[in-house]
């Protein structure tokens, strides 16, 4: 295989390596310690928590992928609802009543009652800012016996898609002091998380009083390592046992047979400031969007293992290219070297090389422009905040609830806790709203592909391309979950020969 010029050599891999060496020692042993035979499994992570790990932030899908916390539902490979902590549900207008699965504990070794349930899914309801899943739902909850019955104040088909959300997990009542949450001993997964240091590391045990599939690996070490060289090298070297998200541009120097190209729910998206400067103006942001060459960014930046995107929504939902048609949008401007700042982060590999490139073509049309470029905890409220012309994210579009069209609505609607373009338009929120309140099937699809042409039409957002996540599992790693929607990950299967 053709190792491009720009890759760093493996000179970088091996100090990056040299970084790493001891950084899953220092109180965690490789190999259970109570007698129960096995290796614990040590995972190199991309993002290091950024609100202590609480279920109440993205921090929650690190919860997911190393099975310590659970959520009432979770979703089959179609995004069906099926069951987990609950058993069935039924549906009664603006309520859903479950049932809940006997004989579950917390990891403290509480029980598992409808109280606990209406506990969790109250905090997550009244938090401030609402976790994402909830954005525009007002969701009250009230236990009757073993079951819970979720309220909305409006007809929602997607209850129980949005409580698959890890999000939305449920913890023991010791998790919630104050306005924080601690998931620290309060999940029921297989694995209880017996330790957190801070953005460095966590420690997770078997837990053996789990209500399903005894986990096969005693236990989960993780690191956080947000540069993605040092996370090939702990691969390479046999630092670590999996690593999350290696960069493109080290997925061609290590073995092959130790990484796994997963298609994602995940486009690479330039979003452009619709409230104040240069793009308030349609015209310019129509300059924009047809100064980018996707295409080449996908060939020199991904080395082709991405897609171009056509749309917001790509390959890992077939149906969306099936039902999109031509969108109607505004004729480009010109933009009389008009001062541009592009925000992105460094967490992703990938996005500082395509923050270059696109301020390359946008120069070439006629654009000034300033890279701002950070680590994503420190960028991520100044991007919310509108205080750029335009940002590039890679974002996750079916992540909460297996349905596009909650993220639809948190990154468009005028009124979305996520809209970095900082939009509102009156036809936009119309589109998303229909998009929510349609049934599941046909009629739903039909709708999502429709707000998306919406949001299209503003040009506040050019999608450029869908991402592959690169994996890496040991030559021993037996069972790691491949998962596009990157809820797991280490599950109760996984283990290390």
């Amino acid at each position: 295989m053709r190792v491009p010029a720009r890759l760093a050599p493996l000179a970088a891999l091996s100090a990056a390596s040299a970084l790493l060496t001891g950084c899953f020692s220092g109180g965690q042993s490789a190999t259970d310690d109570s007698g129960a035979g096995g290796k614990r499994i040590r995972v190199a992570m991309m993002l290091p928590p950024r609100s202590a790990l609480s279920p109440l932030s993205d921090d929650a899908f690190k919860l997911s992928r190393w099975s310590t916390a659970e959520t009432l539902v979770k979703l089959d490979a179609d995004g069906d609802a099926e069951p987990a902590l609950a058993t069935e549900w039924t549906q009664s207008g603006r309520s859903w009543t479950f049932t809940l699965r006997d004989g579950v504990t917390f990891h403290d070794g509480t029980k598992l009652t409808a109280e606990t349930v209406v506990n969790s899914l109250t905090k997550a309801a009244a938090a401030s800012p609402k976790p994402r899943i909830l954005d525009g739902v007002d969701l009250t909850a009230k236990a009757d016996g073993d079951k819970v019955t979720v309220t909305t104040a409006t007809e929602d088909p997607l209850v129980p898609q949005r409580l698959s959300s890890p999000q939305l997990s449920i913890l023991a009542a010791k998790a919630y002091r104050g306005k924080t949450v601690s998931p620290v001993g309060a999940g029921t997964g297989p694995f209880e998380l017996t330790k957190v240091n801070g953005t460095s590391s966590a420690a997770l045990d078997r837990y053996d009083g789990y209500w399903g599939k005894k986990a096969k690996s005693p236990g989960i070490d993780v690191r956080f390592v947000p540069d993605g060289t040092a996370r090939a090298a702990a691969l390479r070297s046999g630092e670590a046992d999996i690593v999350e998200a290696v960069p493109v541009s080290q997925a061609a120097v290590l073995d092959q047979d130790l990484i796994t190209e997963v298609p994602m729910p995940r486009t690479n998206t330039l979003y452009l400031n619709t409230d104040k400067g240069p793009f308030k103006d349609a015209a310019l942001r129509a300059a924009a969007r047809e100064a980018i060459d996707a295409e080449s960014i996908v060939k020199g930046v991904y080395e082709g293992r991405a897609d171009v995107a056509e749309g917001l929504l790509g390959p890992a939902l077939p149906w969306a290219a099936e039902l999109r048609k031509p969108v109607k949008r505004a004729k480009a401007g010109d933009p009389a070297s008009k001062t541009i700042t592009i925000g992105t982060f460094t967490d992703r590999a990938e996005l500082p090389e395509v923050a270059a490139a696109l301020q390359q073509q946008l120069q070439k049309a006629g654009f000034k422009v300033k890279l701002d470029v950070r680590e994503y905890a420190n960028i991520e409220s100044d991007a919310l905040a509108g205080a750029f012309d335009a940002f590039i994210l890679s974002r996750a579009t079916v992540l909460d609830s297996g349905d596009p069209a909650a993220y639809l609505y948190s990154d468009f609607a005028s009124d979305g806790s996520f809209n970095i373009p900082q939009l509102a338009d009156p036809a936009v929120d119309k589109a998303l709203k229909k998009a929510g309140e349609t049934p599941t099937g046909d009629a739903r699809r039909k709708a999502v592909i429709a707000a998306e042409a919406a949001v299209l039409g503003t040009d506040a957002a050019v999608p450029m391309l869908h991402e592959r996540v690169i994996q890496g599992d040991a030559a021993g790693v037996t069972d790691a979950a491949h998962d596009p929607r990157e809820r797991e990950l280490v599950t109760a299967d996984t283990y290390v020969k």
